[in-house]
């Protein structure tokens, strides 16, 4: 195409906007500073592939470059942008002909401004409605979407939009409901399920994700279950299981399984496979279950397991490692006298491996003997993360006692000369009563606030001792619940940490979040209550029983609390942490060394020669992440808790919150009770 004198330019210039179009020869386009849009933003490749299939439909505004050869693009950079694009990937001629609209020099800058700034973009429920009439001309989403340069699932996503409820949309347009609760409520196609989840829920429950939850609270969420991960999405498709997918989920989430009778039958099925292959072990019994909680757990005694005699090769290995770790051991006693820190460290590390290699051995060489299987069971399970899991020596209470008896009269014991089965152990080297009270405050002020937060184990725990009063004329011998209101706040006395714990602070924290949303004057406070919904007022009522509970003690065995502590979950590992100045420092040198056996053995030959103010502040170091709690805070029944599944238990199923995370998620979940008290 011919170049453009500066003559036609003037006379261009001079004529009517209309005849100032131009076809001028992409070579010859190039940007210009005076464009007002300085960020053309990243969706030039979609811009470019909507070009090359549907053409240019709008023209760029330029001005002649001083060179006369070339002209600048003062409004539709993006636009020029792509066509270069084009070119570059040889789509385009390098000379394609671009319709322009020529503008005088020094109208260029406004020219730029009133294109940019006077255009108003089209509404997004606009554009959702565009996408489905495409749909219903017979386009496909394939074709759409490369008119577009987007991927088809974000044409079905606009689909799905397009699809809301039409007195949901027009809400949309006048900005009472945003795009992302129109796209929570998009998981459901039911107009009317659509406008009940939103339209019959309180504001501050028409935030996304409560609104997903509610259209989908009869389904199970593919991601999280652990039926599902167990089962496998494939097994229950296969099986005919109906699915329903959200949309604007990433890509592994959003899937919602609609029969739950089936996952759980095929879930039934395939544990009962790996019930048949334990059973051949030679238990008396096998059930499986897909889920057990620990109290299921507790109603079972463990069986002993008998250490075999080690082959030659074990026993090879076993001489070979504890004579390594005695070398080790005298190896990082010189370096600490020697003050070699960095040698020290790394003796101290190859001693924990070679103890973690010993630990390994010993457990292969216990078992279960063949009269304990013929009397024990085991209960096929799964954990948190849907992985099958074996609990296997369990007695039941009969079955224990058989078991006692039997191995009393194959030993040849006379009964007379054998202790009572129900008389107490020996007392070992244990914890003084001063501390036995100031655990136990720590323990109390854990099962406070977890009792805050589970309405149902505190509306039981109240009813509980009511029954037993009114209904019954006995007292409360297992909840520690003061039916007559008496708080206990005043653990401070036990405990001088006590105020600055988590639990404490979480607990302070929804008592504040309640407490100051309530009338003082007694009649109006009848009234506010009254208003509220039953689930509310059991909430706020959870947080006051909670702050009955009272199971401070001298004694370091004291099983108050027991049934409680087992309904809300509790795991002291949540709330409180063993340091120098709250434990180690309150107990003997062998009850530390007794301790840091159990967290860090390899550690314990070393901590033996140490001072004991030393050993304090090492045994707390050692503890750090381990999840280690004194036998104060661990199950009252030692003899229904194996060693080998209750670790594997407990590191399978422990939670990843710190004690901040826990309390925070303690007062979220009371900002409800505390927005229903507001209104």
């Amino acid at each position: 195409m011919n170049t453009v004198t500066h003559q036609e330019v003037q006379a261009l210039e001079a004529a009517a906007p209309s005849q100032n179009m131009l076809l001028v020869p992409l070579s010859q386009l190039r940007p210009s500073k005076r464009n007002v849009r300085k960020t053309l933003g990243a969706s030039i490749t979609e811009l470019a592939t909507s070009v090359e299939r549907v053409g240019l439909l709008q023209n760029l505004t330029v001005t002649l470059a001083s060179d006369g050869e070339h002209y600048e693009v003062v409004a539709g950079g993006r636009r020029l942008a792509a066509l270069k694009l084009l070119a570059k990937k040889r789509r385009i001629a390098k000379d394609y002909a671009v319709p322009c609209l020529l503008v005088a020099d020094a109208s260029a800058r406004t020219a730029s401004l009133t294109e940019n700034v006077q255009r108003e973009a089209m509404h997004p429920a606009d554009q959702f409605e565009a996408f489905a009439d495409l749909i219903a001309e017979g386009r496909p989403i394939e074709d759409i979407a490369a008119d577009f340069g987007v991927t088809p699932l974000v044409v079905q996503r606009r689909l799905k939009l397009a699809n809301v409820s039409p007195r949901l949309m027009a809400d949309y347009r006048a900005d009472t409901v945003n795009l992302d609760q129109l796209m929570a409520l998009a998981i459901t196609d039911d107009h009317a399920a659509q406008e009940a989840a939103f339209y019959d829920a309180p504001n501050w429950q028409r935030n996304p994700t409560a609104l997903r939850e509610r259209l989908t609270e009869r389904e199970i969420d593919a991601h999280r279950h652990p039926l599902v991960r167990f089962v496998g999405l494939e097994a229950y498709e296969a099986a005919g299981g109906g699915i329903r997918r959200d949309l604007f989920a990433d890509a592994d989430q959003g899937i919602y399984l609609t029969d739950a009778a089936l996952i759980d039958r095929l879930a039934q099925d395939k544990l009962a496979g790996i019930a048949d292959e334990v059973r051949r072990e030679g238990w008396a019994w096998v059930e499986a279950v897909p889920a057990a909680t620990y109290a299921d757990l507790q109603a079972f005694q463990r069986a002993p397991k008998e250490r075999r005699k080690p082959n030659a090769r074990e026993a090879k290995r076993i001489a070979k490692l504890q004579a390594k770790v005695l070398e080790v051991g005298e190896a990082l006693d010189a370096a600490l006298e020697a003050e070699d820190e960095e040698k020290a460290e790394a003796l101290q590390e190859e001693g924990e491996r070679l103890g973690e290699q010993l630990e390994a051995l010993e457990a292969e060489l216990l078992a279960y003997g063949s009269t304990v299987r013929a009397a024990a069971g085991a209960i096929v399970t799964l954990d948190r993360q849907g992985e099958p899991v074996i609990h296997r020596g369990l007695l039941r209470d009969a079955e224990a006692k058989a078991l006692r008896t039997l191995a009393r009269v194959q030993g040849g014991i006379d009964s007379e000369d054998t202790e009572d089965e129900d008389s107490p152990e020996p007392k070992k080297a244990g914890i003084s009563e001063k501390l036995a009270r100031r655990l136990s405050a720590h323990r109390t002020a854990a099962l406070q606030i977890e009792l805050a937060r589970n309405p149902q184990a505190s509306l039981a725990a109240l009813v509980h001792g009511m029954v037993q009063r009114v209904l019954q004329d006995a007292h409360a011998v297992e909840l520690p619940i003061g039916i007559s209101i008496r708080p206990q706040d005043r653990l401070e006395g036990y405990a001088p940490d006590w105020p600055q714990s988590p639990a404490a602070v979480a607990l302070r924290e929804l008592q504040q979040a309640c407490g100051e949303k309530l009338p003082e004057d007694d009649a109006e406070l009848f009234a506010v209550l009254l208003a509220l919904s039953q689930d509310e007022l059991v909430r706020l009522l959870a947080v006051c029983v909670a702050s009955t509970v009272d199971v401070v003690s001298s004694r370091e065995h004291d099983a108050s609390g027991k049934v409680l502590a087992q309904a809300v979950g509790l795991d002291m590992a949540a709330w409180w942490k063993p340091t120098a100045e709250g434990y180690f420092s309150h107990v003997s040198k062998a009850v530390i060394l007794e301790a840091v056996q159990q967290f860090a053995p390899g550690n314990v030959s070393r901590l033996a020669k140490i001072k004991k103010a030393d050993i304090a502040s090492e045994a707390e170091r050692l503890a750090e992440g381990t999840g280690w709690m004194p036998a104060m805070f661990k199950s009252e029944d030692s003899t229904s808790a194996a060693q080998d599944d209750a670790q594997q238990e407990s590191s399978q199923n422990a939670t990843n919150d710190t004690p901040e995370e826990a309390a925070q998620e303690a007062v979220i979940e009371m900002e409800a009770v505390a927005e229903a008290l507001a209104a």
